[in-house]
């Protein structure tokens, strides 16, 4: 299963807090200052990033079937 990370840009205020708490670093900060996950595949889906959040920006989804 493959996690799908969700940013809200319209929420999203480009603290970074998020992407300094990946422990896998999934997440980086974009052109425009916002969030974007740059690399999905190597989410362990540990949720550091939406628990930290300040924002409600981000959400973990940790039941995504990769099959179908």
């Amino acid at each position: 299963m493959v996690p799908v990370i969700t940013v809200k840009e319209e929420r999203c205020k480009g603290c970074g807090i998020c992407a300094a708490f990946c422990p896998k670093k999934v997440l980086a900060t974009g052109m425009l200052g916002k969030i974007e996950v740059v690399n999905n595949e190597a989410c362990i889906a540990c949720g550091q990033c939406e628990l930290r959040c300040p924002d409600y920006a981000i959400f973990v989804d940790k039941a995504v079937n990769s099959n179908g």
